[in-house]
């Protein structure tokens, strides 16, 4: 769409913001539309179940709590699962060490595109979820729900700082929490938004609270078809993300999991040196809008450049320079076009 190429990146030419969509004909739009109706009524009873009950149940075990996440990601044909360990050849998965993959005590580091992204992780690693806002090392422990939600929300994802700190859940760190759940694995989206899966946005600094024996493994998510991505938000972005996700007879994701990191930048209590000069805006680009103790020094920042450059690797995308604040005018534009 030419009159959005205002909101394409200047070195790449990738659009983020742009919805994904996928040619039909008359006959598959029927088809869509009567696999939609069938599916529609079993996928809102389950989710409703699961989440205002099962979930809750003190006595159920992470295995059950899976397995029926796997069956709710079944009901709209999420069901085939490519999932690939960078540098590790096909069929010698199993062979790996255990900590070869997101374990206890680290820290999965993903591309945020839909909200599949969410139930898919808590199907396999069971997390637990955090918010980050792309201007302060601050996080916010929320549930899966909510994670699921927060894919498109613009409350979530264009808020101000101000706004973010101001809501009730308490602020936190990724130190702290890990402390706290040391037998649990943390889930981290560092874009804080959403994109249309062909491009990563500059991440925020929540990553760089890691403690340095906590390894952050970048994780790659991506769909095929690829249209049931959210980076149209509000009401409409859900009504078109329900209508693709159960209008489709089957939805593929390709899983790529990179070498764990650390976070070498920080010192041994936690905060990290300040000798170093600050870089500029990260990812809110142009002026540092955070406190200046959140903003990066130039070695934290080669150390999120890193995280970055590995989600694009696995996801054979581009980094963008396009940030939050220009996805907001992107959302402005989109609504009165």
């Amino acid at each position: 769409m030419e009159k959005f190429s205002q909101f394409r990146d200047r070195g790449s030419g990738i659009s983020p913001f742009l919805p994904v969509t996928t040619p039909s004909s008359i006959p598959a739009t029927i088809f869509h539309a009567i696999l939609f109706l069938t599916r529609l009524p079993f996928f809102l009873t389950y989710a409703t179940a699961y989440f205002l009950v099962l979930h809750h149940l003190p006595f159920l075990p992470t295995v059950a709590r899976k397995l029926l996440l796997w069956s709710l990601l079944a009901i709209p044909g999420v069901w085939w699962v490519d999932l690939q360990l960078d540098g590790v050849k096909r069929g010698s998965l199993s062979q790996q060490p255990r900590s070869r993959v997101p374990h206890p005590r680290s820290i999965i580091a993903a591309n945020c595109t839909s909200p599949i992204d969410a139930l898919y992780l808590a199907a396999v690693f069971d997390p637990i979820f955090v918010a980050s806002h792309p201007a302060s090392r601050k996080v916010r422990q929320i549930s899966l729900l909510a994670a699921i939600a927060a894919a498109l929300s613009p409350a979530a994802q264009l808020c101000s700082l101000e706004e973010w700190e101001q809501q009730p859940q308490e602020l936190t760190d990724l130190r702290a929490l890990i402390t706290r759940h040391p037998d649990r694995v943390v889930a981290v989206f560092p874009e804080c938004g959403t994109t249309n899966g062909r491009g990563i946005l500059p991440l925020g600094p929540a990553l760089l609270a890691a403690p340095a024996d906590s390894a952050i493994f970048p994780l790659s998510l991506r769909y095929a078809p690829p249209d049931v991505t959210t980076p149209v938000l509000g009401y409409a972005g859900w009504a078109g993300f329900v209508w693709k996700l159960l209008g489709r007879p089957t939805h593929c994701v390709r899983v790529r999991i990179a070498e764990a990191v650390h976070n070498t930048t920080a010192a041994p209590n936690g905060v990290s040196g300040r000798g170093a000069a600050a870089v500029g805006g990260g990812a809110l680009g142009g002026e540092w809008e955070g406190r200046a103790e959140d903003r990066p020094t130039a070695e934290e920042q080669q150390l999120l450049d890193r995280i970055g450059e590995a989600l694009a690797r696995l996801g054979r995308v581009k980094r963008v320079g396009l940030t939050l604040r220009r996805k907001k005018e992107f959302l402005a534009a989109w609504a009165k076009r």
